[in-house]
């Protein structure tokens, strides 16, 4: 099975065919210049809000980036000329925190297995001594992915409502400790987190140079938080259900699957008149 997690040796080693097709999928005011300025050679550009989400008019239905429609993204996935047999390598300069991890999610939801997130990033790539460029590649036509609906497991707010005080589930809240006691909230219009909620930084799938841990220090991390709770029973999210895919990223890295996306959100949790906790401890 391939990992999910490619490591910048083997990434620079892979041949550079028809069959791959790397994506920089930076994010941020300036990330489409960036992009243009200098990425990895070969690489097409990904944008989140337009391309990975549905942006809504109301966060409070859906979260700040819900889900597009499964047809639009098929025919997304046709544009970049990925099919069932593609390779496809993302990356970003956030460690693949911000949207790298959230279209490898979405590319395993689709079905499709080889999708694997460069480990390091850019900054990686650029050590191990890939080669950069400015030009725009055009990929080869072709049709819309063959996807008819989202095939990995996702969680509604009634669900998370239901079981995140049950001892057995687990709800996995991966923002930053200050947001989820509720010292402050940069984005969404209440601090705090979900009760029952236990926060688990997406930042310590991390070593301090900004790779992943090993799968087997995943696994030990992991399995010390989930305990008995059986994947299944395992939901994500974070702000906006962009940054928790770094932990689902993680979790099948360390060879747990089946956790659920929680889509929503803290966005749409904390604009719904729903129970807020502050304070208490990370993991």
């Amino acid at each position: 099975m391939l990992s999910p997690i490619l490591e910048p040796a083997e990434f620079v080693s892979l041949p550079k065919d028809k069959n791959l097709v790397l994506v920089d999928a930076r994010q941020g005011p300036d990330a489409l210049q960036a992009y243009q300025k200098e990425h990895l050679a070969g690489a097409l550009y990904v944008d989140l809000e337009k391309d990975l989400a549905d942006v809504p008019d109301n966060a409070a239905k859906g979260g700040r980036h819900p889900l597009p429609a499964i047809q639009k993204f098929a025919s997304f996935l046709g544009q970049l000329g990925i099919t069932p047999e593609t390779q496809v390598v993302i990356y970003d300069d956030k460690s693949g925190a911000n949207a790298a991890a959230r279209f490898w999610w979405m590319l395993k939801a689709v079905g499709h297995e080889k999708a694997q997130v460069l480990n390091g990033g850019l900054k990686a790539a650029l050590e191990a001594g890939f080669p950069t460029s400015a030009d725009t590649p055009t990929p080869p036509p072709a049709s819309p992915y063959p996807a008819s609906e989202w095939q990995r497991p996702v969680a509604d707010m009634e669900e998370v409502a239901h079981v995140a005080q049950d001892k057995n589930y687990v709800v996995i809240d991966v923002r930053d400790a200050y947001r989820y006691v509720g010292e402050s909230e940069p984005i969404d219009p209440v601090a705090g987190h979900i009760p029952g909620a236990v926060n688990v930084p997406l930042t310590g799938n991390l070593k301090p140079d900004g790779s992943f841990l090993s799968p087997a220090e995943l696994q030990e991390k992991y399995s010390a938080i989930l305990k008995d709770v059986p994947a299944e029973n395992v939901l994500v999210h974070c702000g906006s259900g962009v940054t928790a895919c770094h932990t689902l990223l993680a979790l099948e890295s360390a060879g747990i699957q089946g956790a659920k996306l929680y889509v929503g959100s803290w966005s749409e949790w904390c604009r719904n008149n729903r129970p807020i906790a502050v304070g208490e401890k990370t993991k």
